[in-house]
């Protein structure tokens, strides 16, 4: 219904506390009770809710304005006034909190189910909590506190493991489809990407996160295309895997190209850890020419082959991307070093 939203702004209120109650208790063949008012209610709290069935925030362009009920007054007979209801804002995860005017972050919602953003004033005390012997009848009680109220930046950054990064066309869907369960757009024009693509891949017993974006056009830092819009969302990645599409005229270049771009966007996110695949080894009778030409330059990285008509160069791929996500080094040791059966690339060109 919304499409894909991955920003948007809202106004949030906290309820205010109820007033105290300035009341006398009246009761026949009691002439002097004293004071009796109840003290008022607390306002409700503005709470955000992650919750892990949203992908969007589409809902929160819907209803831009959350405001938690105000609490009760007090009463009479000491009876304290109810407590406002909260008012609870669903996100998906992967959420962040910015101040609407200064875009300064308030808070990253990541790994946590439950937020209180602004709490709802306290309420005030009832007349009884003033009386003393000097003071047996006071008429006065405490009005409730305020609650506050603000204007926020929604933003979404979607949680993965491994991101995919490349130009148009490079064979990012098609990827992402053949190890997980996504189901996204494949053809052959550019551009089949248009809003970030998820999925799960599992190996080994453990799962990890795969997230493609939309093709990032040289120049994208400077505003050219929409791939550049949407690079927060790998921001949080363990790491990078740099498609170069080996058909490609700019094959050689592409990963500087690509590695560029990210750096423009943010230094942080180009230096993660990273892999290139050449996609397409199935076209061109010199695409392992190519394919050893790119190893060479970029002799320290770990640089595979694939083609989705060549199945036994997935399991390297998958093997790569275990290691590219494990937060400890060690996995690259457990899987028994994924480029090692890289290192001779004779047995793929025997099969084809």
């Amino acid at each position: 219904m919304f499409g894909f939203s991955d920003e948007t702004y809202i106004d949030v209120a906290s309820g205010n506390g109820g007033a105290g109650c300035v009341s006398f208790h009246r009761e026949k063949f009691v002439p002097k009770g004293g004071p009796d008012g109840g003290d008022g209610g607390k306002g409700g709290d503005v709470v955000f809710v992650v919750k892990d069935n949203l992908r969007t925030l589409g809902h929160l362009k819907a209803v831009r304005t959350y405001k938690a009920e105000n609490g009760r007054n007090g009463q009479g007979d000491r009876c304290f006034g109810r407590n406002g209801k909260d008012v609870e804002i669903p996100v998906p995860p992967g959420t962040v909190i910015r101040d609407a005017e200064t875009g300064e972050l308030i808070k990253d919602l990541t790994g946590l189910d439950r937020f209180v953003f602004l709490r709802g004033g306290k309420g005030g005390l009832g007349n009884w909590h003033f009386r003393s012997a000097v003071r047996q009848a006071p008429k006065f009680a405490q009005p409730g506190e305020k609650g506050e109220s603000m204007r926020v930046g929604i933003e979404l950054q979607i949680i993965a493991d491994i991101g995919f990064v490349g130009f148009p066309n490079a064979g990012k869907s098609s990827l992402l489809n053949m190890l997980t369960n996504a189901r996204s757009k494949v053809a052959g024009y550019p551009f089949t990407t248009k809003i970030p693509q998820l999925g799960v891949m599992r190996y080994d017993d453990r799962d990890i996160v795969l997230a493609d974006i939309p093709g990032i056009l040289e120049g994208a830092s400077s505003g050219l295309g929409m791939g550049i819009k949407f690079l927060k969302h790998i921001s949080r990645t363990n790491g990078l895997a740099y498609l170069v599409d080996i058909s490609d005229e700019r094959y050689l270049d592409s990963f500087d190209i690509l590695k560029g771009e990210l750096s423009e966007f943010s230094k942080e996110l180009a230096a993660k850890k990273s892999i290139i695949i050449a996609t397409k080894m199935d076209e061109g009778d010199d695409a392992w020419q190519r394919f050893d030409q790119i190893k060479k330059k970029y002799p320290g990285m770990t640089v595979l082959p694939l083609s989705i008509y060549m199945d036994e160069l997935l399991e390297p791929v998958k093997r790569a991307f275990m290691s590219l996500s494990a937060k400890e080094e060690a996995m690259e040791k457990e899987n028994g070093g994924f480029t090692s059966r890289m290192d001779n690339d004779a047995e793929y060109r025997d099969e084809e």
